[in-house]
């Protein structure tokens, strides 16, 4: 099945590991052109590295960019005008997450939690504006997370960044569709990582293989589908809603979490 995104420019933001790079490798393999950026040049030149040597012909862009600094964005964003002449796409995956119940949580980390969560959108769009609405398909879509919709206890200042997340992408969906950019998002639950690799390899019982200790995991999370996500089940659903075979839709949250969702 073809996105119709060959030869198109897509911008991906936190590119450089998990769902970003994943989502990297997908638009790579439609045939896009991508250009993709992060904090740690070391990481992003491995991942330029991995991605040249799978897709030889590939037109790849990466750039060391804080998307909390509007000038790194800005001077992003001219790099990618220069090389590719506008961008059609960005999808914005740049993010982390703060564990702490309400006592464990200082100040600092409310107001860290909400500048990355809102700064790490509206800084690429505003610096990918103009871009995105001069194309025929201009889109940006984000990561967000089910939290938004299902708080955690020990996630509290990260899921009331993650509310403010959506709450601010569904106003951006029906400002930036006067341009022709439509805004989605997907509500991500458990995926597999770098730091659930760490957990397992530190895991109580050695004998219990990474199969077995995910699905544990997974029954007692009370996830459905009984395993976390693969990064690159959050990447197709990306590439989909920033893609034409999304064409009608915006102000729309994908729910991409096994299951894991309690609410109607």
């Amino acid at each position: 099945m073809s996105f119709m995104i060959e030869e198109r420019v897509a911008v991906v933001t936190g590119g450089s590991s998990g769902i970003g790079l994943e989502t990297v490798r997908l638009l790579l393999a439609h045939g896009a052109k991508v250009a993709m950026c992060g904090r740690n040049h070391e990481r992003l030149e491995t991942a330029r590295t991995e991605l040249t040597r799978e897709f030889p012909q590939a037109e790849l862009l990466t750039a060391t960019c804080d998307v909390l600094d509007s000038d790194s964005c800005e001077a992003f964003a001219a790099a990618v005008s220069e090389r590719f002449g506008a961008a059609d796409m960005l999808i914005a995956n740049a993010g982390q997450g703060y564990v702490a119940h309400l006592d464990d949580t200082p100040k600092e980390a409310w107001l860290s939690e909400t500048n990355l969560k809102l700064f790490g959108v509206l800084n690429p769009m505003n610096a990918f504006r103009r871009q995105l609405a001069a194309s025929d398909i201009g889109s940006l879509t984000c990561v967000n997370s089910l939290l938004a919709l299902q708080p955690e206890t020990h996630m509290i200042a990260t899921s009331a960044a993650r509310a403010a997340l959506l709450n601010m992408t569904h106003s951006l969906s029906h400002e930036l569709i006067k341009e022709g950019i439509r805004v989605n998002s997907i509500l991500l639950g458990m995926v597999e990582s770098g730091q659930w690799r760490r957990r397992f390899e530190q895991r109580d019982d050695p004998s219990q293989s990474w199969e077995e200790w995910i699905a544990a995991i997974a029954s007692k999370r009370g996830i459905p589908m009984g395993r976390l996500g693969y990064p690159q089940e959050p990447a197709r659903a990306l590439v989909f809603l920033a893609s034409p075979m999304a064409s009608f839709t915006t102000g729309a949250a994908l729910d991409v979490s096994g299951g894991f969702n309690r609410h109607l």
